[in-house]
């Protein structure tokens, strides 16, 4: 799991996804490139996220996946991710979007969007309420803990979204059937940036 090394000086990135659904479109060997899938959820990607950068040294993070909106205004497309928050955690107080004792954001030092992070699929319009009035647009299940655990190794990273659904009824189901073609897209949209 370790980053190989590609010149003398030259190290690689680390190409992330949650599911191996979301890397669908993308080749198994990008120059460049190292790729980590971590499985669903904030702990398993935290978990996997270290034990890499524990095991290797990385230029850049750079993750690809799905997210669902929850602000009218965003339609489907690729966004970067500027910050995201956790919508599944309350703090001793009792507010809801706090946590305990990590931050209530984070920051990929980028322009873009804020996403919600929690451990659930949303799929509910007052879930979508309440998450919206922390001031997210998109919510998905590992971007909080991916640049927490980036921070802790000083990497840089950079996050992009595609949407898949607008997190009411029936997203679950709608997921399955989109998310190659946002796969797709995504990769449309890496080649762009990175030139591979």
């Amino acid at each position: 799991m370790g980053a190989r090394t590609i010149g003398d000086n030259e190290r690689v990135k680390l190409l992330v996804a949650a599911h191996a659904s979301e890397l669908v479109a993308f080749e198994d060997d990008i120059p460049g490139f190292r790729r980590l899938l971590t499985g669903v959820g904030k702990i398993p990607a935290a978990y996997a996220l270290t034990r890499a950068l524990c095991e290797g040294e990385y230029d850049e993070i750079v993750v690809v996946g799905t997210a669902g909106a929850i602000d009218d205004e965003i339609e489907g497309g690729i966004y970067d991710i500027a910050a995201a928050i956790q919508h599944d955690v309350k703090g001793l107080d009792g507010t809801f979007g706090e946590h305990v004792s990590l931050p209530t954001r984070v920051d990929t030092g980028h322009e873009g969007r804020i996403i919600a992070t929690g451990d659930h699929f949303v799929d509910d319009p007052e879930a979508v309420r309440q998450i919206r009035g922390l001031g997210a647009g998109l919510v998905d299940m590992e971007t909080y803990a991916l640049i927490w655990v980036a921070q802790q190794f000083d990497v840089p990273i950079s996050i992009l979204r595609a949407v898949s659904d607008r997190a009411q009824d029936g997203a679950t189901e709608l997921w399955d059937v989109v998310v190659e073609r946002c796969s797709h897209e995504l990769r449309a949209e890496f080649r762009e940036r990175y030139g591979v």
